[in-house]
C-alpha cells in the first residue's frame, strides 16, 4: 500500500509529488495520458508562485522572470503595475504550462516519486484505514489520495464532494493558428459590441487566438472545435475576414466558476482545478493550484510520518479554500466588467480611472499576483510569507546566506536574529523537526518561526503568544519529556530577565 497516491500528473500533481518527496514521502503519481500532451493553456506564473519556487530552487528552471515594473490588466483593461507590490524577486514569470510540468516531474522523480503514465482511475472507495482506487481495471490502495485530476475530477465525484458555484454563460474558443493576414488582426485584447478576441501574435508562425462570445454558453461543451468554427467566431466579433490555417490545440471552455465545498473528505484531498475552476482572467488558475501544492505537501507528509498535530491536515482546507473563493470572486467581477454590451462602457471607463489611483492599483495587483495572500495562524503579525533577506551568520559559522536558500530543504525554521537563548532553548524539544539558525539581519523582529511553505507561523513581536504554543500547533508535541517542558516565563515572545542580563 502506498502512503500517498496523486491522481493527475499535470503541473499541480507533479509539484505536489516533488513537495512530498522533499519531505521524505515517496508518492505514486497516476496520470491518464501515456505521454505529456505538450499543450500549454497557461503561461503566466505570478509573483507569489515565483517566490515559492525560489524557496525550492526551481525558479530559474521554469521560465524567464521579469522584475520591476510590469504592466498588467484587470478585465482586459491595462493599467496595473504588478511590480509595485512585489517586495522581492520576479514580478511575473513567462513559463509555458507544459514546460513547468516537466520541470516539476523531473524534480519529483529525482526525489523518489513513482510516476506511472497511461493509468486511468475509474473508481474510489475509502474507509478509516485506506483508499482503494480502481486503476486500469485493477485495485490499488493508498493511505491518502489527492485528486489533482482537473475540473471533471473523478476523485472529487467519487469522494462525494459537491462542486458548486455559477454555471457558464460565455462561450470561449481557443487555438493556435497560422494567421494568413497577421497584421490585419489587432494583437492583444480587443473588445467589440459582439464579444472579445485575444491574439498573441506571431507573424511568422502560429498565433494563439481566443474568442469570447457572451450570447450563450456552448450547447455541447465536449464537441470538437473546428477551424471553421473558430474562424467564424473571430470574424463575427471583429466584423471582418480573419483568414487562418493550420490549426493546433483547438479547445472550447466557458466561464463557470465552481469550487469544491471541502478540500478534504476523510483520506481524500483535492488540489488545483479539481478544487476550483474559473475563467482565465489574469492567469490565476494555475498559480492558485501550485500554491495549493505548496500548502498541502508538508502537512500531508507530517500526517504520513505520524508527527502531525491534531487538525494540521484540516488547515489545508481552512487556509486554501478562502484563497480559491477570492479568486473566483475577482474573476466573476472581471467577467461582469467584460460584457461587450455598450451599456457597460461607462462602468469600464470609470473603473479604468480608478485604476490610476495607487491604492486601487496596489489592491488589485496584490490580489492578482497573490502577494497579498495571508493565512490566519492565530498570531498577530504572522501569517504572511517571510520576505527574503540576507542573513549574516556569526563569524566562523559561514558566509552570508539568503533566507530562501535555508528553506530549500523544506524544513521549518526558527530564525534567531537577536541572540535569544531563551527561544533557542524552547526550540530544542523540536530539534528533530525544526532547524534553528542564528544570524543578524535588517528585520524588525528578534525571531521568526517559518513554516516549510515559507509563511511565518510566529513572530517575537506578538506579545502574549508563546513560541512553544506555535511549535506545538504546527509541528506537534516536543520530543523532550523533562522539566524544560514548563515555561520559565508566561510569554517567551518577550525577553525574560536572564536573557536581558546575559
Amino acid at each position: 500500500m502506498f502512503d500517498v497516491a496523486i491522481v493527475g500528473g499535470g503541473p499541480v500533481g507533479m509539484l505536489l509529488a516533488a513537495e512530498l518527496g522533499l519531505q521524505g514521502v515517496r508518492p505514486l503519481v497516476l496520470e491518464r495520458l501515456a505521454m505529456p500532451s505538450g499543450e500549454s493553456k497557461a503561461g503566466t506564473l505570478h509573483a507569489r508562485t515565483a517566490q515559492s519556487l525560489d524557496r525550492r530552487g526551481l525558479l530559474d528552471l521554469v521560465g524567464r522572470s521579469s522584475r520591476g515594473s510590469v504592466s498588467f490588466h484587470f478585465s482586459g483593461m491595462f493599467g496595473l503595475d504588478l511590480g509595485a507590490v512585489v517586495e522581492e524577486g520576479a514580478s511575473i514569470v513567462g513559463s509555458p504550462q507544459a514546460w513547468a510540468e516537466q520541470v516539476f516531474a523531473r524534480q519529483a522523480a529525482a526525489l523518489g516519486a513513482e510516476i506511472r503514465r497511461g493509468q486511468e482511475v475509474t473508481g474510489l472507495v475509502q474507509d478509516d484505514e485506506r483508499v482503494v482506487l480502481t486503476v486500469n481495471g485493477r485495485e490499488l490502495a493508498a493511505r491518502y489520495v489527492v485528486g489533482a485530476d482537473g475540473a471533471r475530477s473523478l476523485v472529487r465525484r467519487a469522494a462525494g464532494i459537491p462542486f458548486t458555484g455559477t454555471q457558464a454563460r460565455v462561450a470561449a474558443l481557443m487555438g493556435d493558428v497560422r494567421l494568413l493576414d497577421p497584421y490585419g488582426v489587432p494583437p492583444g485584447y480587443t473588445r467589440t459590441p459582439r464579444g472579445w478576441i485575444i491574439v498573441w501574435l506571431d507573424p511568422a508562425g502560429h498565433s494563439r487566438l481566443t474568442t469570447y462570445d457572451f450570447r450563450a454558453p456552448h450547447p455541447d461543451r465536449q464537441a470538437p472545435v473546428t477551424l471553421a468554427e473558430l474562424k467564424e467566431a473571430a470574424e463575427r466579433i471583429l466584423g471582418r475576414p480573419v483568414p487562418m490555417a493550420e490549426p493546433r490545440n483547438l479547445s472550447r471552455y466557458g466561464d463557470a466558476a465552481l469550487q469544491a465545498e471541502t478540500y478534504r473528505a476523510g483520506r481524500v484531498l483535492l488540489a488545483g482545478d479539481a478544487a476550483h475552476v474559473h475563467f482565465p482572467w489574469g492567469g490565476q488558475g494555475l498559480n492558485t493550484g501550485l500554491e495549493d501544492a505548496f500548502n498541502l505537501g508538508w502537512k500531508l507528509a507530517a500526517q504520513v510520518h505520524g508527527h502531525a498535530p491534531d487538525g494540521l491536515l484540516d488547515t489545508y482546507h481552512a487556509e486554501r479554500h478562502p484563497v480559491g473563493a477570492r479568486v473566483l470572486w475577482n474573476v466573476r467581477a472581471q467577467t461582469a466588467l467584460a460584457d461587450p454590451d455598450p451599456s457597460v462602457d461607462p462602468l469600464r471607463e470609470l473603473f479604468a480611472e480608478l485604476m490610476r489611483f495607487d491604492d486601487v492599483n496596489e489592491y488589485l495587483s496584490g490580489m492578482i499576483s497573490g502577494v497579498h495572500t495571508a493565512y490566519d495562524v492565530g498570531v498577530p503579525g504572522a501569517g504572511r510569507m517571510a520576505v527574503d533577506m540576507v542573513l549574516k551568520i556569526p563569524e566562523g559559522a559561514g558566509p552570508p546566506v539568503r533566507l530562501v536558500e535555508l528553506l530549500r530543504a523544506g524544513r521549518p525554521l526558527l530564525l534567531d536574529l537577536a541572540g535569544r537563548d531563551d527561544l533557542v532553548a524552547v526550540a530544542e524539544g523540536w530539534a528533530d523537526r525544526v532547524d534553528v539558525v542564528r544570524a543578524a539581519a535588517d528585520h524588525p523582529a528578534e525571531a521568526l518561526l517559518i513554516r516549510p511553505d515559507g509563511y511565518v507561523a510566529w513572530t517575537s513581536e506578538a506579545a502574549g503568544h508563546p513560541l512553544r504554543d506555535a511549535l506545538v500547533r504546527w509541528f506537534g508535541p516536543s520530543a523532550r519529556n523533562d522539566s524544560a517542558q514548563n515555561d520559565s516565563a508566561p510569554n517567551d515572545s518577550a525577553r525574560n530577565d536572564s536573557a536581558q542580563t546575559r
